[in-house]
C-alpha cells in the first residue's frame, strides 16, 4: 500500500434529516454542506479516529503488508486474550445454574414442573429488556470502563446466588441477565474498531468460540466443588457461585486496567503505531466510533431489511442454544443416564468441540466466503441435531449428536462478524447491534421452555426445525447482500467525478453503509 495522508477537508454530516437514505440515489451528496474545521464539528459529526487523522494529516505513514501484520500480531497479543478470557467466563457464569441443577440446586431450593426452566427464562427477559440501555451506554460512555463496572456487577450478583430460596434465586437471575447483555455488544465494537474486515470472522470465532473454555472450566470447577461437598459447611453448589462470581469481579479490574476505550487510547501503541492502526481500518469504511446518538441513523436500521434478517437469524438459531445451554447437564443425567458427578465430566467435550472445531472451522473463511463457511457449520449441526433427536435406543449415536451441535455456534460468529463489517454508523452498528441480541434473547427465552420432561423428544425436534430455518435465513442473507453490492456497483458508475470527490476521505465520517457509495458489503 502507499502512504496516505488525511486532508482536513473533509465534511461533516446533516444528522438533522431523518429521511432514509437510499443506496439507488445519489442524495446523500446534499448532507455534505461545511467542512469539519473544528473540534466541536468533528466530535458531533465524525468518528472519533477522524480526530487523531486530522491532527497529524502532515506526517506520512507508510503502510506496508510486513507493518501491517506486524501491528496485527501485537493487536492480537495484547487484546485477544483478554477478551477471550472474559468471554469464557461469561459463558461459564451464565451456565453455572445448569451444573449447579446436578449438584443439589432444584432440590434445596424446591424447584418443582417447569420451575427450573424459568430460572433460564428469567435471565434471558433481563437480558432482552436492558439490550437497549446497555447498548446506548456503551456508545455514550468510555466502551472498557464501561463494560468493567457491568462485569463487576453481573460477579457480585453471581456470589449472592448461594441463597437460600426459590424468589431470591428467581430475582438475581434476572439482575445476571440484566448485567451480562452488554458484554457481546461490547464484544461486536471492539472487533470492528481493532481490526479490518477481511479478519472480522476469525477474530470474532476466536472470542466467540472461548465459550467453549468456559463450558470446560464451569464443568471442572464444578465437580471439583461437587467430590469434596462433604468438607464444606453449606451445600456445593453455593460454593460453585461464590468462586466463579469472585472470578469475575477480578477480571472486570484487570479488563479496565488492560483494555483502552479506543486504538486512539492504545497504552501498547506509539504514536506511530497508532496513526498505522487508523490506516488499517480505513477500508472498514467505518472508525471507532462516536458518542452522539443519530436519529437518522437509527431510523435507518429500523427500515433496513439486513436489520430484521440478523433479528430472526438470532431468534431461531438460538432456540436451540436456550436448550441445550441450560438443559445440557439434565439430559446428560435424566436422558443418558449418568450420574450427577459424571455427567458434569461429560458435558466437558462440548467446550472442546466448540472451541476447537469453530476455531478450525473458520479457517476455512481463509479460502472461501465466510458465509459458505456458516452453511457448512449449519449443515454439520442439523445432521448433529438429528442424531441426537431420532435414534431411540443408540445412546452412542445420541451422544455424537449432542456434541457435534456444539459447531452451531459457528454460524452465530459469522453473524455477529457481519454485523462488525457491514453495519457502518455507530449509531447504527449499536442499534443493529441491540436488536440482533433482542432476536438472541427471546430465542433464549423460548428455548428452555421446549424441554418439558425427560426424554424430551418435543425440544430435540424443535432444535432440529430451527436448525433448517436457520440454513434458510443464512443462504437468503448472502444473496441479499451480493445484490446490494451489484446496486452500489451501478450507482458508482453512474456517480460524476465531482459527486465521487466529495466522498473523498469520509471513511471516518460516521457513515451508515448505505450513505457510503465506497461502502461494500463482505460476504
Amino acid at each position: 500500500m502507499s502512504s496516505r495522508s488525511i486532508s482536513n477537508d473533509s465534511k461533516k454530516i446533516d444528522t438533522s434529516s431523518d429521511k432514509d437514505q437510499d443506496i439507488t440515489t445519489g442524495e446523500v451528496i446534499t448532507s455534505f454542506i461545511s467542512p469539519l474545521n473544528n473540534t466541536k464539528d468533528i466530535e458531533k459529526n465524525a468518528d472519533e479516529a477522524l480526530t487523531l487523522a486530522l491532527a497529524n494529516q502532515d506526517r506520512h505513514i507508510e503502510l506496508d503488508p510486513k507493518a501491517t501484520k506486524r501491528l496485527i500480531r501485537k493487536v492480537d497479543f495484547c487484546i485477544l486474550p483478554m477478551i477471550g478470557i472474559l468471554y469464557a467466563c461469561q459463558f461459564m457464569d451464565k451456565i453455572t445454574h445448569s451444573y449447579a441443577a446436578v449438584m443439589g440446586l432444584k432440590i434445596d431450593l424446591g424447584m418443582k414442573g417447569d420451575m427450573y426452566a424459568w430460572t433460564a427464562t428469567i435471565f434471558w427477559l433481563g437480558y432482552l429488556i436492558f439490550e437497549f440501555p446497555a447498548s446506548y451506554m456503551l456508545q455514550k460512555f468510555p466502551l472498557s470502563k464501561m463494560t468493567s463496572i457491568f462485569i463487576f456487577i453481573w460477579g457480585v450478583i453471581l456470589c449472592l446466588h448461594a441463597v437460600p430460596n426459590y424468589a431470591g434465586f428467581l430475582t438475581l437471575r434476572f439482575l445476571l441477565g440484566v448485567f451480562e447483555s452488554s458484554i457481546s455488544p461490547a464484544m461486536v465494537i471492539l472487533t470492528s474498531q481493532w481490526y479490518p474486515k477481511e479478519l472480522h470472522f476469525q477474530r470474532t470465532c476466536f472470542w466467540f468460540a472461548c465459550n467453549g473454555i468456559g463450558i470446560m472450566m464451569g464443568g471442572a470447577i464444578a465437580y471439583g466443588c461437587a467430590i469434596n461437598a462433604e468438607s464444606y459447611p453449606f451445600e456445593a453448589w453455593k460454593l460453585l457461585f461464590i468462586v466463579t462470581g469472585l472470578m469475575t469481579i477480578v477480571l472486570s479490574f484487570l479488563f479496565a486496567l488492560h483494555i483502552p476505550d479506543t486504538p486512539a487510547k492504545a497504552w501498547f501503541l506509539s504514536s506511530d503505531e497508532k496513526l498505522l492502526i487508523v490506516e488499517i481500518i480505513r477500508n472498514n469504511q467505518q472508525g471507532f466510533g462516536n458518542k452522539h446518538f443519530k436519529k437518522y441513523q437509527f431510523i435507518e436500521t429500523m427500515k433496513d431489511p439486513l436489520t430484521w434478517m440478523y433479528f430472526w437469524f438470532a431468534l431461531i438459531s438460538n432456540i436451540p442454544n436456550g436448550s441445550l445451554t441450560n438443559f445440557g447437564s439434565i439430559l446428560l443425567s435424566e436422558d443418558f443416564g449418568y450420574d450427577a458427578k459424571s455427567s458434569l465430566l461429560m458435558n466437558m467435550p462440548c467446550g472442546a468441540v466448540e472451541f476447537v472445531g469453530c476455531i478450525s472451522i473458520s479457517m476455512l473463511a481463509y479460502k472461501i466466503k465466510r458465509t459458505f463457511v456458516s452453511m457448512f457449520a449449519m449443515v454439520l449441526a442439523l445432521l448433529a441435531s438429528c442424531l441426537l433427536a431420532f435414534p431411540e435406543n443408540n445412546n452412542n449415536a445420541r451422544l455424537a449428536g449432542y456434541y457435534l451441535e456444539y459447531i452451531f455456534p459457528l454460524s452465530m460468529m459469522c453473524a455477529l462478524s457481519l454485523i462488525a463489517s457491514n453495519t457502518a454508523g455507530h449509531t447504527k452498528k449499536i442499534t443493529t447491534t441491540a436488536i440482533y441480541f433482542i432476536g438472541l434473547c427471546t430465542g433464549n427465552l423460548i428455548g428452555p421452555q421446549t424441554f418439558t420432561g425427560a426424554p424430551y423428544t418435543g425440544g430435540k425436534i424443535v432444535i432440529v426445525a430451527c436448525n433448517v430455518i436457520t440454513l434458510i435465513i443464512i443462504i437468503m442473507t448472502y444473496f441479499y447482500y451480493k445484490y446490494l453490492n451489484k446496486k452500489k456497483q451501478e450507482n458508482l458508475a453512474k456517480m460524476s467525478e465531482e459527486e465521487l470527490k466529495a466522498f473523498e476521505n469520509t471513511e471516518f465520517a460516521d457513515l451508515t453503509d448505505r450513505e457510503n457509495p465506497n461502502f461494500k458489503y463482505s460476504l
